[in-house]
């Protein structure tokens, strides 16, 4: 085998040097150029095909990549064009495997098939192309197969599996011939159109025409010549063949076919790949007749509906080169209609019976009346109805043209009887023979508690279908003093509940409990009942003033309730005397008298102990929550102190909203609170539950109801006078309070009473005056004793030009205002105090008079001046 080797590797290196130089002579024609002229090699002119054929005749000989740079340096080509010819093999990714023995088998292509035509490749797409409405006007059993609109069997062959024995081998095949063993060789080779497979060193072998396993006996029989291993006994040489690239064969389908043609296909190909590639047989073409003929005679008929009903598909009948699948006119067809699980069009055969056609159509639904058939059948000249009985299914011929209806089940009952109301199984029972009204209670488990024993009602339908109601006392036939009644089919019992013959009742409970609503009403229910339903009293609620509003049941005229007044405890103990409730009471639980909860007010600035106060009572004034935070400090302005109140428009917190958000409060620190103890657990557990009751949103929406109803009303006022332009709504405002006056005479009318949220503001001693409006150049100056409102406006620069002298205000430190006043053509200006603001309004723009306006103008006072000379004569 190293002689044998070595013997290949000289003949490439001389078959390369040829190669070199004949391609040399070619790009540079010098008839005398000789194998020293290899150096004058120019990579960049070699074409990519020769490379590769040189790279292969490297590969058999097992030359590597570097072994063939080496001899073509010892030939003398240069080393720039051998960095060329390795780039070329890189970025050509052909490079030369490793020297050696080589598993060429390896290298193979993936079995595939080409040269097929365009349908074949499925560059005709058949779910684009208009079906005619066929599918929606005529259901053909079977024509969806080739050609619905959502087709997703193909019938194409499987390149991937093993090389079939019966493969029927043909020119244009590849084969590939494999040796293993002592001796290893491989062989690949094309079969001629002559039908010859020609092996190197071998000859020509005639494989066309034969299988797999016969030409596989046949290559074995000639290159055992040669490896005298593969025969014998006990050989030690072993042979295996398998296909590469398929060959594709010619077929024609002629007849009844959506696209009749000639069609390149697969040598793997069957009679569904074919009718597959031109689209099926069309409306006319048959599903149970096709034809497959070879060498003109008739090789097998097909029936599609083998396939679609048994999945029979005749996968062995593999087409070969010229042959002709015939599709014919449709035999005959059947139409079946109504309770069938395919109510389709079908071809039928000659001799094929009702029971035949019933398969097809996938057998009876659920709902199917199975015992008589309706057929209409072709008589000639006309038609003619004919009815098929359940025992002449399998002996009726069907006949094309047939129409086969099957028809339902009546959706009516023989034996039924129903029982519905105050019973614990309602519903259809069947009727027994003698089946009683007291033995259909029985088998529905009896009464309920709430059954209306006094009547109930039987619905009886008569055979004319009227329907008359027949009365029963339940109580007199389960007691025996009544005889028993016998059910007909189709009778309806019905047993009234108590409940439905009445009002449904209930009491309500409003004012001072945690869930106030409406409860349902129980008998010997009392006033503490209702309200430990209700989830006890508020700390608000009054036990004293408790009211129970009772509908009136013969009420005369104007009135509406009877109220009874009721007092309880508030540990809710019942008693004897405790108040009795009646159905749709209504109990009424007020807030106590003068009942509040504790209300803030809140001091800020110059005060020895700023903070939140709690108001102690309904007067406390402003002086005396100064006195309770020490005073004020020496830094304190007392005149620029200010109140800040909240307005009717303020979104008010309900004590409801508030106490919930105190115990959520209480809730959140006991959940970080490292000492969990027992009685803390049981108290976490009390918060989750008391959080998760009431509606505070309901109390918050009834304390906003005043608030919404005052905005509305400013509102509109705004709409309908114009000139108010838009009204601005605050929720809080400054009042201007004297601090001083209300420190002197504390409780006087100076000495505000506080109110909840208010808040008391007292600055530190201001030093400046600050100027607004039109002036030459607002700003802050600081303030002068014994100064006036022209000392402080010259020093902004003075008036502007359009400044509104006369309107001239001034806000104090404590929210106050004063305005200019006017007194004989005199300007008495307010005296200005530290922090004080001066404003000085605009006239607005000035309007020009216009030349119509001074015509106008003009004309008036001659007029006028006309009329007086003409009085005075």
């Amino acid at each position: 085998m190293g002689i044998q080797l070595f013997l290949k590797r000289k003949i490439t290196f001389v078959w390369l040097i040829l190669f070199l130089v004949a391609f040399g002579s070619y790009i540079a024609p010098a008839a005398s150029q000789s194998l020293q002229d290899i150096s004058s090699l120019k990579v960049d002119d070699l074409s990519d095909e020769q490379l590769q054929v040189l790279v292969r005749r490297a590969e058999e000989a097992g030359l590597t990549e570097s072994e063939l740079i080496m001899m073509a340096q010892a030939r003398g080509v240069p080393q720039s064009e051998i960095n060329k010819l390795r780039n070329r093999l890189e970025n050509m990714d052909i490079s030369i495997s490793a020297g050696g023995p080589r598993n060429l088998g390896s290298k193979r292509q993936p079995r595939q098939q080409t040269n097929l035509n365009a349908i074949t490749q499925g560059v005709i797409n058949f779910q684009q192309e208009p079906t005619d409405g066929l599918e929606e006007v005529e259901p053909y059993f079977g024509l969806d197969l080739f050609y619905s609109k959502n087709r997703r069997l193909s019938f194409e062959p499987n390149f991937n599996l093993a090389t079939p024995q019966n493969y029927v081998i043909g020119p244009g095949d590849v084969i590939y011939i494999d040796l293993y063993g002592q001796s290893e060789k491989y062989f690949e080779g094309m079969v001629t159109p002559e039908g010859s497979l020609i092996l190197d060193n071998v000859g020509p072998i005639g494989v066309s025409g034969k299988t797999i396993e016969e030409a596989t006996a046949l290559i074995k029989s000639r290159l055992s010549r040669f490896y005298t291993g593969l025969a014998g006994a006990n050989p030690n040489t072993y042979l295996q063949i398998s296909l590469g690239n398929l060959r594709t064969i010619q077929v024609h389908l002629v007849g009844e076919l959506r696209l009749p043609g000639t069609f390149t296909l697969s040598s793997l190909s069957t009679v569904f790949n074919a009718l597959y590639a031109a689209g099926g047989p069309n409306v006319n073409g048959s599903m149970r007749s096709i034809k497959v003929i070879r060498n003109d005679r008739q090789l097998a008929e097909i029936d599609v509906y083998d396939f679609l009903i048994n999945g029979k598909t005749d996968i062995n009948l593999r087409l070969q080169d010229q042959d002709i699948i015939l599709v014919q006119p449709f035999l005959g067809r059947v139409h079946v209609l109504g309770e069938v699980k395919r109510p389709l069009i079908f071809e039928v055969k000659e001799g094929e019976t009702f029971q035949d056609v019933l398969g097809y159509a996938g057998g009876f639904t659920d709902e199917a009346f199975k015992d008589r058939i309706s057929v209409s059948r072709t008589t000639g000249k006309e038609r003619a109805v004919s009815d098929i009985f359940n025992n002449q299914f399998s002996i009726f011929s069907v006949k094309g043209g047939d129409t086969y209806t099957v028809g339902r089940v009546l959706d009516r009952y023989t034996n039924r009887v129903q029982i519905k109301g105050a019973v614990f199984r309602e519903g259809n029972y069947a009727l027994t023979e003698g089946l009683t009204l007291k033995e259909l209670i029985r088998h529905a488990d009896g009464l309920r508690g709430e059954a209306y024993l006094e009547r109930a009602s039987i619905l009886r339908t008569k055979d004319d279908l009227t329907t008359e109601i027949l009365t029963v006392n339940l109580r007199e036939l389960l007691n025996g003093g009544a005889a028993d009644i016998p059910l007909q089919r189709e009778d309806v019992v019905r047993v009234s509940s108590i409940y439905d013959l009445q009002e449904e009742v209930y009491v309500q409970i409003t004012g001072e409990v945690r869930n106030p609503g409406t409860y349902p009403y129980s008998s010997q229910m009392t006033v503490e009942d209702l309200i430990v339903l209700a989830g006890g009293l508020r700390e608000s609620a009054s036990t004293q003033d408790i009211e129970i509003a009772r509908r009136v049941v013969d009420p005369a005229e104007g009135l509406f309730s009877t109220l009874v007044p009721v007092t309880i405890t508030r540990d809710l103990i019942s008693s004897v005397a405790s108040q009795r409730l009646e159905p749709f009471d209504n109990l009424v639980i007020r807030r106590k008298p003068n009942f509040s909860l504790e209300k803030m007010v809140y001091v800020e600035g110059q005060v020895n102990s700023p903070g939140t106060f709690v108001v102690q009572s309904a007067k406390e004034r402003i002086s005396d929550v100064i006195q309770r935070a020490g005073g004020l400090t020496s830094f304190a302005y007392s005149k620029g102190a200010t109140l800040i109140r909240r307005t009717e428009y303020f979104n008010t917190e309900s004590e409801q909203l508030r106490r919930k958000r105190n115990l959520m409060d209480l809730q959140a620190k006991l959940q970080f609170d490292p000492n969990d103890t027992e009685a803390q657990e049981a108290l976490l557990q009390r918060l989750f539950k008391d959080l998760g009751v009431g509606d505070p949103d309901r109390d918050a929406a009834e304390s906003a109801a005043v608030s919404d109803v005052k905005r509305e009303t400013v509102a509109g006022i705004a709409e309908d006078k114009g000139d108010f332009g838009q009204v601005r709504i605050r929720e809080t405002e400054a009042v201007a309070i004297d601090l001083e006056k209300i420190l002197q005479n504390p409780g006087s009318a100076f000495d505000l009473i506080l109110e909840e949220g208010d808040i008391i503001s007292i600055p530190r001693q201001l030093q400046t005056v600050r100027l607004r409006g039109d002036v030459v150049y607002p700003t802050t100056v600081r303030f002068e004793r014994e100064t006036g409102v022209k000392y402080y406006i010259n020093r902004a620069g003075g008036f502007d030009i359009r400044a509104n002298r006369k309107r001239t205000y001034v806000v104090y430190a404590n929210g106050e205002v004063a305005r200019t006043k006017s007194f004989l053509g005199m300007r008495l200006y307010p005296s200005i105090e530290p922090g004080a603001e001066i404003f000085v309004p605009t006239k607005g723009p000035r309007i020009p008079v216009r030349p119509g306006d001074l015509v106008g103008l003009t004309t008036g006072l001659a007029t006028l001046v006309l009329i007086i000379s003409q009085i005075n004569r």
